[in-house]
Order: structure tokens, then sequence, then C-alpha cells
């Protein structure tokens, strides 16, 4: 592994080329600051360097700050591992440098990288560079200097946005914005970054110093509007995200009293208040679990290749099936879907070519590019085009002898190396590939609806799917733009099978005689974007009840059961399908509570007869939410157990497949951070209280944990019982 380092090269025309080396994306680690105050100290300390650029190695200029350092002040606890840049380093070395320092920015310029380039007295940009500042997505806000600089660059709305939304800008926006003074090839920028340096030396050009900058602040009773809508702004988008208000708060501080106090109250609440907080914890745990989730031990390390998949059949173009092929044939895969009749045929067409055109009304996506991508698919009605696909897709309803049949029809019509996949979301793949010889070749593809939106791609590998199998199937959900998570095998596998008590302890709440809108709001403060009967308006009544039944007939000892779903679907209701569910749905309006509905939900309690003395009973907000996720944590700890899956792969399951709030680093992290033993306590409270069965019964898992406060998401013994399926 490379050494980060820092380099000084003094050329003939006295200007010292500072380089930044720690691939692949020059983080700023530990070393390179050390060696950045080193280099720079040298070059305006030695009689023959007029002027300094500042660039970074192999393409890239700076990806910004280390977060491995974030994650071992997590680790520790401890935030003196946090340098002290800010002002010692930017400030004093570099900005208020007497010599002209000029930042060559190309590839990434994000977080530190573009703080650092900001303290620079110009900055040219390639071509196409990415400029940004994405603290916000990690918890904490700029932390040198950026709250304060790029306001004085850009202008305070753009600033505001750019660091709300945490998304970067090109170099040709940055020229326009006034954050890049000049945009050149690449193979120019070194060359053209000396030559401005030596004109500001010379005069030619002016030393600007950033932070001293006013010009592109508005008057301050205009800069107070705005923080002020800013602040309203973030009230309502980012409610349990505390350190968006304090963004502004400390780009308010440098408005009133000066960039450099600014500065200062930036460095203090980021060490003080933001860096060691639970929201960067679980923000910073969830971007290190996504980038392992690709790393799957006995699969991705013993030196197999991927095969090209060029070529994919999808069975079904409902809605599932037309969102893969979509998926599919926007990142250059071809693509054969097939129907049973033409009606079914042209309507999946249909909605693929709706998904692809509506990218490009909504400039996501280019004219050309869509034409190219529509002219890779081709309909079917049987399995004659089957004869050179790479992979077949089977996403058909969840019917077992359906999908059994068609597994059989697809081992003879496909080759011999074609991946045999299905997109079931319940079943088990042993039953479905039950009638087939090539087991070695079966998986689970399981998408997310919409398939071709939501990000997740959850890959299920039974005990025979080969490590070639799963590590082509990996190798095409990073291709289509999916996180690819590997599972064991199980009836709704990791996800769905995690997350099937969430709505069961919704409909127990109600027949306990809690109000259905209730629950459903306090489930949205916690941060899920709805909670569980609008969700269930939203996917139908009938999806609800088909899983339902998969569940009840896998885990009967611990499945609560309301009569209520079967109570709306007599009385005509099937959710927003029909606009009739637990909320009204009108065009151009927010669902609203359905007073109507509640007749229905008078009669499930009194069926189920669960309310002590008849009467509602007295519950605190926080019970309400804890009983319908602590069977949740309940189920994710028999699925570890069981090895299906790892703790930080259901953490990323959880916020990509079920929005499970990034910000508490998914259902796992969160139940570390709520503490295995109260989580296990109140299950046990409750599994007593109530007589529904096994429905709150703690785990083994939970229990063994919560009473030897071994955290949840900790490795399996070597002398657990456990075995491993991932």
């Amino acid at each position: 592994m490379a050494v980060p380092t820092v380099t000084m090269e003094v050329g003939n025309d006295a200007v010292a080329l500072i380089t930044i080396s720690n691939p692949p994306v020059n983080a700023l680690a530990l070393q390179i600051f050390a060696g950045l105050k080193e280099k720079f100290t040298e070059a305006l300390r030695r009689d023959d360097v007029k002027a300094i650029v500042l660039t970074g190695k192999g393409g890239t200029f700076s990806g910004g700050f280390d977060i491995n350092v974030f994650k071992k002040v997590h680790e520790t606890g401890d935030n003196s591992l946090l340098p002290n840049v800010s002002v010692e380093l930017l400030s004093n070395t570099i900005e208020d440098a007497k010599k002209p320092v000029v930042a060559a920015m190309q590839g990434l310029a994000l977080g530190g990288g573009l703080e650092l380039a900001m303290a620079c007295h110009a900055r040219i940009a390639a071509t196409r560079a990415q400029l940004g500042l994405p603290e916000l997505s990690l918890g904490v806000i700029p932390g040198s200097g950026g709250t304060q600089r790029l306001p004085r660059l850009i202008g305070l709305p753009k600033a505001i946005e750019m660091m709300r939304t945490s998304k970067p800008i090109t170099s040709e926006e940055g020229n326009k914005l006034g954050l890049v003074d000049a945009v050149v090839p690449p193979a120019k920028l070194i060359d053209v970054s000396r030559q401005w340096a030596l004109d500001i030396a010379a005069c030619r050009k002016p030393l600007l110093r950033s932070l001293h900058r006013t010009d592109k602040l508005c008057a301050l009773s205009e800069a107070l509007n705005i923080l002020k809508v800013a602040r309203q702004q973030a009230k309502q988008t980012a409610r349990n995200l505390p350190h968006h208000l304090i963004c502004i708060d400390v780009i308010e501080e440098g408005i009133l009293h000066g960039g450099h106090s600014g500065v200062l109250e930036e460095a203090r609440v980021f060490k003080e208040k933001l860096v060691l907080s639970d929201t960067s914890k679980g923000l910073v745990h969830v971007f290190f679990a996504q980038r392992a989730t690709s790393k799957v031990p006995s699969i991705t390390d013993i030196g197999l290749k991927p095969t090209s998949i060029k070529k994919v059949a999808v069975i079904g173009g409902g809605l599932m099936g037309s969102g893969i092929a979509t998926a599919l044939i926007l990142s250059n895969i071809t693509v054969i879907l097939k129907e049973i009749n033409p009606e079914y045929l042209r309507k999946g067409l249909e909605t693929i070519e709706g998904n692809v055109r509506g990218l490009v009304s909504r400039k996501k996506l280019a004219q050309d590019k869509a034409e190219k991508s529509l002219s890779i698919l081709k309909g079917a009605l049987d399995y004659s085009e089957f004869r050179d696909v790479d992979m077949v897709i089977e996403a058909v309803i969840e019917n077992v002898p359906l999908k059994q049949k068609i597994f059989s029809d697809i081992e003879e019509a496909c080759p011999s190396h074609c991946i045999l996949a299905t997109n079931t979301s319940t079943i088990d793949l042993n039953i479905i590939g039950e009638k087939t010889r090539s087991q070695d070749r079966i998986i689970g593809a399981h998408f997310f609806s919409p398939a071709h939106v939501m990000p997740l791609l959850e890959i299920v590998r039974t005990e025979k799917t080969s490590a070639q199998t799963i590590l082509d199937l990996i190798t095409v959900g990073k291709a289509i733009k999916k996180v690819p998570v590997v599972v064991g095998n199980c009836t709704g596998f990791a996800v769905n099978r995690t997350f099937f008590p969430y709505a069961q302890g919704a409909h127990f709440l109600v027949n306990l005689g809690v109000d259905v809108f209730r629950i459903d709001k306090l489930i949205a403060d916690f941060g899920l974007p709805m909670g569980p009967f609008q969700l269930q308006d939203l996917s139908g009544y009938g999806v609800a009840v088909a899983v339902g039944k998969e569940f009840s007939s896998a885990f009967a000892d611990r499945t609560y059961s309301s009569p209520l779903l079967d109570l709306l679907i007599k009385s005509g209701r099937n959710g927003k399908n029909n606009g009739k569910g637990y909320y009204i749905y009108e065009k151009g309006s927010k669902p609203k509570p359905d007073p109507s509905v509640l007749p229905l939900v008078e009669q499930s309690r009194r069926l189920t007869n669960i309310m002590p003395g008849g009467k509602p009973i007295s519950i605190t907000d926080q019970e309400i939410v804890e009983m319908v996720l602590f069977p949740v944590v309940n189920e994710a700890c028999r699925v570890l157990d069981e090895g299906i899956v790892r703790a930080s792969d259901l953490d990323v399951a959880s916020v990509l497949g079920m929005s499970f709030p990034s910000y508490r680093g998914g259902i796992v992290f969160w139940a570390d951070t709520v503490g295995a033993m109260h989580i296990y306590s109140s299950l046990k409270k409750w599994s007593e209280l109530y007589n529904i069965g096994n429905f709150f019964k703690p785990s083994r898992f939970l229990e063994e944990r919560a009473l030897k406060g071994i955290r949840l998401s900790a490795p399996a013994s070597t002398s657990s019982a456990t075995r491993s399926r991932i």
C-alpha cells in the first residue's frame, strides 16, 4: 500500500509545484497535512521560489478528508485525533502567505480538498472536474473554512444549496459562479496554473484572499433573510438532522462577525458538537458499510473473473419486470422482454418506454442515449429468443407452480452458461428451482420497486449456487448502478424477512386501541418516509395479504394476524390503487386521513378483543415506535444468528431497500445505539403482558447478546453454533 506523501519541485520559472499523493483519490490523511505544512513552509522560506502551485497526483486534486480518521474517532471517542488545520495551515500558512498560491484542480476537489483549494489565491480547473462540499451527508459540516469561504466566492444562496444538498458542481459551472478562475484542458492545467501564479507575483493579476472578500456577499438584511429561509427549509426537509441548522448558524457567525470568527466557530462546533454525534456515527457507518457490500468472502477474493453479461431475458412485463428491463437497457445491456400474450407484451414495452422518456423529460437522460437504450429492447412471446441469452430474470407473480414451470422451461431453452435468476421477494429459492437440474446457476435477483430507481439489489444464494454465478450478478448489479448485497436463502431472505414484523406490530397496536394515524405520524417523525399503514395503502392490500401468508406459513409461531386488512378489502378498499384506504387520495394534494375507515378499525378491535377492559390503553410515543421497530430488530437478530446476512450488509439493505433513515446507521446499528438490553427487556415485558403467542418473544441471539453486554453487530464467536450462509 502506497504511503501518503507530499512532494515539491521547484522549476526554472521559480514556481514550486507541491503535489499531493495518496491514491486513489488523494484523501487528506494526517500525513498529508503534515507534508503540506512542511512543503509550504519550505517554499515560503526559499528565495528561489516566487510562487506556488498546489495539485494532486494521478488526475485528481483531492477527494477530501480521510474518512478513516472519522471512523477512528467514533471507535475511540477521542476527537483529539482530528488535525487542527483550519487556522494554522489553511488560513495562516496558505491564505495569508506573501507568495501567491494557485490550486490546479482536476478530477475531484471535494470536501477538504475544495476547502484547501479555496484557501489558495486562485483556482484553475481542468474541464469536467467535480467540485463540492459533501460533509453534511456524513453528519458534520465543512470543517476547514468551507462554511466561510464558499459564500464569499459564489454568494450565499448557491453556497447554502451546495452544502445542504452535498451535490458537486462541474468546473464549468464553478467558473460561471466565481469559484474557479479559469477552466482549461487537463494537458494544459499545470502550465496555465504556473503562469497564473507568476502573473499574481508580478502584480499582473490580483492576489485575492477568499476569507477577506465581501464583494459576493449581499447586504446584511438580505443575508439574514436568506439564512432565515434556509432555516425554515432545513426544519422541513432535515427534521432529524440538527447539523443542517448548525451549519447555517456557523455561516451566520461569519456574516455577522467576519470570516475569521466564522472559521473559529466552525472548527469548534465541528469538533465539540458534531464529529461524535449519533448522526455522524450513523452516516459514516453506512458510508463504509455500503463500500463493503461487494467484498464477499470466498467469492470476490478467490481470483475469479466476471463473465461478460451482454444479453438478458426478463420474464414478465409488469411493474417489476418493466423496471428491471429499464435498468438493464439504460446500462447498455440488451433485453428480451417475454410475456404470455400480445396485449401484456405491448403494455410492458410501453411501460419501459415511458420510464425512459420520463428520464428525458426530467433532463436526467439525453435524447440520443434514450433512443440507443430503447433500440436494444425487444419483445417475445415464446422462448425462441432465449438461445443466446447470458441471464434470465423471472419477474412474474408470487405463484410457486408458475415459477417452477418457468424455471423448467428456461433450463431447456437457454444455453448451459446462462444464469437462472428470480426476482421473488419471499419464496425460498430451493422451492422455485426444485424441478431443475442446474442448481449451481439458480440465484435470486431481488430488486425493490420501482426497480429502475431503487438502488438496492439483494442477491440471494442457495447452498448450491456457484461462486461464479454470484460474482457475475454482483458485476451486473454494479453495471446497472445498484448496490449489491449478497444474502443467504430463506423465506423473505434478509430484508423482507427482517421487516415482516413491521406492519404486524403496527396492527397489534391498532387493535390495542392506538390511533392508526398517530402510529404513522410517529414512524414518519422517526425518519421513515411514511408509516406502515400509508405504506400498505401504497403497495396495495393484495400484496400485503399474499406476503403475510408466506410469512405466516414459514414462521407461524411468531406472526401476529389482524382481521383489519380483510375487513378493508371486503369493504371495497385497496389503498391508493382505487383511492380508498386508510387515507383519502386526491390528485394534487397530500394524502389525508380517512375518518370513514374508523368503524372498520373498531370492528377489528372487537374481533381481536385484546384491549384491557375493552378500553384503549395509555401508551407513550416512544413505546409506540419501539413496539413497531423492536420486533424488527428481534427478527434481524434471528437472521444474523442463522448467518443469512452480515450485520453491516443488513444495515445497508435496510437503508436502501426499506428507507430506514441513513442517519440512524441502519437497523442493526440503530439497535446497538439503543442498546440490546433495553430492547430485550422491552420485548420480554410485552411478551409476558400480552397473550399473542411468540410475536414479542426475544430471540436466543438477542437474549444472549443483551445478557453478556455484547453489541448485536459484533461478529459471532468461533464457538457459536451459527452456520454462515454468506
